[in-house]
């Protein structure tokens, strides 16, 4: 599996009590500055550890929105479309592999471009 096509699941809070989950290919960030125009927003940001375990019920490189304590909206990168992804699966060093168009449909996420290339270093 290319990098690409592991997908890190990002918790954004909009709010105290408003996440959303973002879906992003693995060799690329979150963009905020196009997120917040998607989402109407000026301010975004990401829980700590325990804020981020609080909000989903998984630990910090562990999240899914599968099974997600609360079912918070899902934004998704508009580069998934089209091919196989692996999402983390709720505990380390577990994934599934799934069709991103079939988990798209079965979280009935919003696609857009969201993210920007990973900074090099």
């Amino acid at each position: 599996m290319a990098v690409p096509d592991v997908v890190k699941t990002i918790v954004v809070r909009r709010s105290e009590d408003d996440h959303l989950f973002v879906l992003t290919p693995g060799d690329r960030v979150i963009s905020w500055p196009k997120l917040r125009a998607l989402l109407g927003v000026h301010r975004l940001s990401m829980p700590d550890a325990a804020g981020a375990l609080a909000a989903t019920g998984y630990e910090r490189g562990t999240i899914t929105p599968f099974g997600a304590r609360t079912a918070w909206p899902v934004v998704a990168d508009e580069r998934l479309r089209g091919r196989e992804i692996t999402l983390g699966a709720g505990e380390r060093g577990l994934a599934i592999a799934i069709d991103a168009d079939t988990a798209i449909a079965a979280l009935d996420a919003t696609v857009a471009d969201v993210t920007d290339p990973q900074p090099t270093r």
